[in-house]
Parts: structure tokens; C-alpha cells; sequence
């Protein structure tokens, strides 16, 4: 057996190259670039977890789906691919509905475990009645208590890293903002730094206001930090692990976290999206999740369903035993919204056809083929002139109704370039694609080549399932 993944070295990959090269490994476990692997002889791939956004790298170039790749390098080998979910992306199952892709359903789960119970917790009554404390309702505090009585594990899952996503002064209202980028800057206790997700700028957190000179800077929002601090003065006598990009960038950092709460060395496990993905231990009996709203409404036409994906991963990761049933705790301000009672009934089909709708009538995949195209520059006025100036090229033949923009994306300014976002959607039917692609690809060349509009820099980004 090969393993191939970038915390490897340099020399330890070329071993796996050379090995497939002469054969002598059967089967290869890796990470997406290891679909580039020099097989001659490739007779199945099998995608874990296929809907996973990560195997779409965003930043640096070439952005490929390694999925889709995999669909690719299997049909000009004339292999096979697997593709695995529990919670299927929705092209993929509309592929399978369509008979494109044969469909193989499991029903049950593994070992006969039954599902997690779940209990949606109204944070609003909470506040209300004043039962909850900081982050954390009484109900989420009473499980824990009752799992640490017990001797049993728990897993807490908030999708954001640091102690707060930002500092706010309360009499000016100044709020910590990156430098280079337009987002405000994450604080992190452990280090006393305040951090740029985007860019990786840093500051030394600011001891009054830079704006009034006010010591009344206070943090706004949680992340996984602050919880961790939160469950150290609740439950002090609970061994307590973080678990996000922050803790887990040494080489081995992650498996000994996972090694060490699978030995039952440590008690409650703090993390983001790391801890949804296919984590099986037999002592975690309960899983809480916080901030489920921010997901549900994030401004993305996928929200929805990776929100579901998400918030059904996490869950099941609760009683995956059969003599140990799970539970799952979700705070939210609105216990009725209809994604969160499909995920407590598990109803991944509800969530598939009341979407199908919405992205028919919008024109999103799986109906149509996306194609997202940044223009950037240290200039915003330079930045928008050639934004527009592709946008009417594209449109003389595409027409206004396929070509929207250009318009600032959700972070306007990232590394001091300003972006704009033009957004290309092709019917899957009825159009050339390999034309289309090469007559955007010309108009692109056209701007990039125009002598009035100096150093500007595009980003293709095909999102072709």
C-alpha cells in the first residue's frame, strides 16, 4: 500500500511516484493530488466523502475538483469510480437520479447502531429565561456534566477558529480590521495576536481603542478557543482538546489528538469542520453543535445543503455503537426552520427536491455549468474598468441573461487588490461548452492584453460537475 499527502517530504513522495511507476504498490491511500499519480493500470478510485468541498482547492492555481478528476482519469483508464457519502452533493445524487450514475443505497448503519436522538435548543428562550452561560445553554451544560459523570466523550462543534472573529470598542464602535484585506481581523488569546484568515497579516492586540483611546475594547463572537477557555472554567477538572488548523499544523499533531481522545485521554473535544469527517470512536455519546444559523444563512446558493451535510456529518458521530446510543444537541434561534428538522429526521430527499426548485428557477448547477471569473487589481477604479470591459465582450455573444456582474464578491479587498466577480452560467443542454470555454478564454486574453489596463490579474474558475 502507497500513502501519498503533502506532510510527507519531498523524498517520501518520490518513493510512492517511483513505486507506482514500478509497480509495486496494489493501492494508493492519499489526498486529492494523489489522483495524478503515474498509474497505467488504474482499475478503480474510490472517492470518500465525495461531497467534500475541500477536494476543491480555491487558492493556489490549477482549481480543480479532484472528484471530478477522478471521473476523468478512471474514464480514460476505462476504470471505475465509487464515489461515498452519507450526505451525497446534489449533482452527484441528481447525476444518479437520472441514471448517469448507477445509485447503491445503505440504509442502515454500520454494526446495527441505531441514530443519534436529537434536540434542537431555542437559544432565544434561553437568553430569556437567563439559563444560558456565555455560549452554552443549560441543556448543553447538563449533558456534559452527565457525560463526564459517566466517563463518557463529548464532541463540540463550532465552524469558526480563535477566540472571537473580532474586536469591537464599545463607546466608538472602532472594530479591528485587516490592513490589506477588507475583513475584520480574528483575535487569538493563546498568542495574543490578532490574525488576517485571508491574508496571514498579524498585530499585537491593542490595549485601548486606536480610534478613542478607550480601554473598553471588548470581543465580539466565539470561536473554538474561547469555548475551549468557557469549558475550562465550567468543568475544571475535564481534559479538554482543541481541534481546528491552528492546533493540528505540526506534522503529527493531528493523529495524536485523534489517538488520544480514541485512548480516552481526553474528555470533551473542541473543533471545527476537522471534527465532521469520519471520525469513529465508540465512547462519544454526545455531539453539541453551536451558531447552526450562521451556516443555514450563509449568502451562498450551496448553504442549505452544505449546511445539512455539515450539521448530518457532525452528528454522526455520536453513538456509532449499538450498545451505546448518541445524542445531538443544536442551539439555534429558530428551533421550526425546515433544514433543521430534516437533519433530525435525516430526510437527505426532503432536502434534495425542495432544492431542485430553487436552483431550476435560479439557474445553479445541476442545471447549469459555472463559471466565475475575478478580476483584481491594486486599483479598485482600474479593477472595475476591466471588469466591465470583459463583462460587454462576454455578453456581445453570450447575452445578458448567461453573464451577471461584474460586482464585488462578499470580501471586496483581499492582499490590498480590489476583486470583481463576473458569473458565467451555461445550460448543461443546448450549448457547446468547449466553445464557450475557449471563446471566454480568447476575451479574457483580450483585456489581459489591453495596454490601458496594466497588470491586471484574472482568475478562471470553472465549476463544471
Amino acid at each position: 500500500m502507497g500513502i501519498y499527502h503533502s506532510k510527507f517530504s519531498d523524498n517520501e513522495r518520490v518513493e510512492v511516484w517511483k513505486g507506482i511507476l514500478d509497480g509495486k504498490f496494489q493501492f494508493v491511500v492519499g489526498v486529492r493530488s494523489s489522483v495524478f499519480l503515474p498509474f497505467d493500470n488504474l482499475g478503480l478510485i474510490i472517492v470518500d466523502e465525495e461531497h467534500e468541498a475541500s477536494y476543491k482547492p480555491h487558492d493556489p492555481a490549477p482549481r480543480y475538483n479532484a472528484r471530478d478528476v477522478a471521473i476523468m482519469m478512471a474514464y480514460m483508464h476505462k476504470g471505475k469510480v465509487l464515489l461515498g457519502s452519507a450526505t451525497p452533493s446534489l449533482e452527484s445524487y441528481f447525476h444518479a437520479q437520472n441514471g448517469r450514475y448507477g445509485l447503491v443505497e445503505m440504509l442502515e448503519r454500520y454494526g446495527n447502531a441505531a441514530l443519534p436522538t436529537f434536540e434542537l435548543i431555542d437559544i432565544k428562550k434561553e437568553k430569556k429565561s437567563r439559563k444560558m452561560k456565555n455560549e452554552f445553554s443549560s441543556v448543553l451544560i447538563e449533558n456534559i456534566d452527565f457525560n463526564l459523570k459517566n466517563k463518557e466523550q463529548t464532541i463540540l462543534f463550532q465552524n469558526r477558529r480563535g477566540y472571537s472573529p473580532y474586536l469591537q470598542c464599545e463607546e466608538c464602535n472602532w472594530i479591528s480590521e485587516c490592513a490589506n484585506c477588507d475583513v475584520s481581523l480574528t483575535y487569538h488569546m493563546r498568542v495574543g495576536e490578532l490574525r488576517c484568515h485571508y491574508c496571514g497579516h498579524k498585530e499585537e492586540v491593542p490595549r485601548t481603542c486606536p480610534t478613542c483611546g478607550s480601554p473598553k475594547v471588548k470581543t465580539m463572537g466565539f470561536g473554538t478557543e474561547k469555548i475551549e477557555e468557557e469549558l475550562g472554567l465550567m468543568f475544571p477538572s475535564a481534559r479538554v482538546q482543541r481541534m481546528d488548523l491552528d492546533t493540528t499544523r505540526a506534522k503529527n499533531a493531528y493523529q495524536q489528538i485523534i489517538q488520544e481522545f480514541e485512548e480516552g485521554g481526553i474528555d470533551i473535544i473542541v473543533g471545527t469542520q476537522m471534527v465532521t469527517k469520519g471520525l469513529d470512536f465508540d465512547n462519544v455519546s454526545v455531539v453539541g453543535i453551536f451558531d447552526a444559523d450562521r451556516m443555514i444563512h450563509f449568502p451562498e446558493f450551496r448553504a442549505s445543503e452544505r449546511a445539512f451535510q455539515m450539521l448530518t456529518q457532525v452528528s454522526g458521530r455520536a453513538g456509532r455503537r449499538a450498545n451505546k446510543p448518541g445524542k445531538v444537541l443544536i442551539q439555534t434561534a429558530n428551533p421550526s426552520q425546515k433544514l433543521l428538522e430534516r437533519v433530525v429526521t435525516g430526510d437527505y430527499k426532503g432536502m434534495f427536491w425542495a432544492e431542485l426548485p430553487e436552483r431550476e428557477k435560479f439557474h445553479y448547477p445541476p442545471y447549469t455549468r459555472l463559471i466565475k471569473i475575478t478580476v483584481k487589481h491594486l486599483d479598485a477604479t482600474v479593477s472595475k474598468r476591466a471588469a466591465e470591459l470583459l463583462t460587454s465582450k462576454l455578453t456581445a455573444n453570450l447575452g445578458t441573461g448567461r453573464v451577471l456582474g461584474p460586482q464585488p464578491p462578499l470580501v471586496e479587498r483581499v492582499r490590498n487588490q480590489f476583486l470583481f466577480d463576473i458569473l458565467i452560467k451555461l445550460e448543461r443542454e443546448k450549448i457547446n461548452f468547449k466553445a464557450a470555454k475557449s471563446f471566454i478564454q480568447e476575451k479574457v486574453i483580450d483585456v489581459l492584453t489591453d495596454k490601458t489596463l496594466k497588470s491586471i490579474h484574472i482568475v478562471i474558475d470553472v465549476d463544471c460537475i
